[in-house]
């Protein structure tokens, strides 16, 4: 690890005999003759100057240690989740506490141990507020849950963070209205809500600081053109909570149009695949808040149209999966993505026996090696465009 001039998280060991490599199987989706090994996270020792609680899009309230800035594995880490109360009682850590901290995964910063040895007698415990610091709203939790959440659908946070959520390139995808835009039109009472965005004018934008009359007409012309959206995008726009991309597509795929998801019991949602019973409660739970139908119903009003995959459309890569190396010129990986799912395909990240195709671009990666390995097909860029052109719909 420390010889290599750049940073690493793990290696990949592989048995270098096919013949074993056959004999020896399967594993879920990963072959049993490759095994991902990840290093033990690097690790820092800092103190912890604050602990604060942020509220998230669907109002969980999440604590945060504020850290002494410390360097570690490459970055410098100021802040550190500590997910939940339960946590907090359970590392023990405190206001002024000195913490080691490492980086889960060798990305996310996380405190591993409280060192208790060296307290002064100045620590201060950390309290849950029962409010929420941003609206003042009482904080709610549920018995079988440890999150605490802020149940005000108007909570300024819950309608900042939604909105970033709403208008990413994972949902609505509106080019040029990104955290800062979206912060200033707040703040200037121009939107409150996601179809408030779809209301937008000219005379609301072009005077605002940093705004011309192009820059002005050039978003508009970019909402204008988000208003046609894929089903799974959408369901993934609108914050139900636990869903995500891979759950998103799921609903969409499963149940072809809106009203068929808005009328879906928990029982019919428990028993698709990849859901539980926790989030076919809060999809099912959802759909039944008046507040969300009148979302879907304002965003109708403002033009929002949802492209369906009707009953007779044919899913030409159902049930074939996909893993994508190297540079693409046409698409971006996430876009090349998108054009797979839209023909019901899967991406997967790593190869498999399971993987039916590795699409390569330019510079592949170890990806490409492996899959040579499994015999898994191998697809340029200039075939898979072929591909898509003789499936698209």
């Amino acid at each position: 690890r420390e010889k290599f001039p750049y940073h690493i998280d793990g290696v990949v060991v592989q048995i270098n005999d096919n013949v074993l490599v056959q004999s020896l199987g399967v594993a879920g989706k990963s072959l049993r003759g490759t095994r991902a090994l990840k290093f033990p996270p690097r690790q820092a020792t800092t103190q912890v100057k604050k602990i604060i609680v942020q509220v998230g899009r669907t109002g969980a309230v999440t604590p945060v240690a504020i850290l002494e800035p410390v360097g570690l594995g490459g970055a410098v880490v100021r802040r550190a989740t500590l997910h939940n109360a339960d946590e907090v009682k359970r590392l023990g850590v405190k206001t002024g506490d000195w913490v080691i901290i490492g980086r889960a995964g060798d990305v996310i910063p996380k405190v591993a141990q409280v060192l208790t040895r060296m307290r002064t007698g100045k620590e201060r415990n950390f309290v849950m507020p029962r409010k929420c610091p941003v609206c003042g709203t009482s904080l709610q939790k549920e018995e079988e849950q440890v999150i605490w959440r802020c149940p005000n659908l108007y909570c300024p946070a819950r309608q900042k963070n939604f909105l970033r959520h709403f208008t990413s390139k994972k949902a609505f995808d509106i080019e040029g209205l990104g955290p800062e835009i979206i912060e200033q039109l707040r703040e200037e009472g121009l939107i409150s809500q996601p179809a408030d965005i779809f209301s937008l004018r000219e005379e609301n934008l072009k005077n605002l600081a940093g705004f011309g009359e192009k820059s002005a007409q050039n978003l508009l012309e970019s909402i204008e053109k988000s208003k046609k959206i894929d089903f799974s995008k959408f369901v993934l726009a609108l914050g139900i909570p636990q869903v995500g991309e891979k759950t998103a597509r799921l609903l969409a795929r499963e149940f072809k149009n809106l009203s068929r998801l808005e009328k879906a019991s928990r029982e019919k949602l428990e028993t698709l695949s990849d859901i539980g019973p926790q989030t076919a409660k809060e999809i099912f739970q959802w759909f039944r808040e008046k507040s969300n139908l009148k979302l879907i119903a304002a965003l109708n009003q403002e033009g929002v149209k949802i492209k369906f995959v009707s009953f007779t459309q044919k899913m030409p890569w159902i049930e074939k999966s996909f893993v994508l190396t190297g540079k693409l010129k046409k698409f971006s990986r996430q876009e090349a993505g998108e054009e797979i799912r839209k023909r019901g395909g899967e991406v997967v990240n790593s190869i498999s026996q399971k993987v039916d195709f590795l699409i390569c671009g330019e510079k592949p990666g170890n990806k490409f090696i492996q899959a040579k390995k499994a015999k898994v097909p191998i697809i340029k860029e200039e075939l898979f465009l072929k591909m898509l052109a003789s499936t698209s719909r």
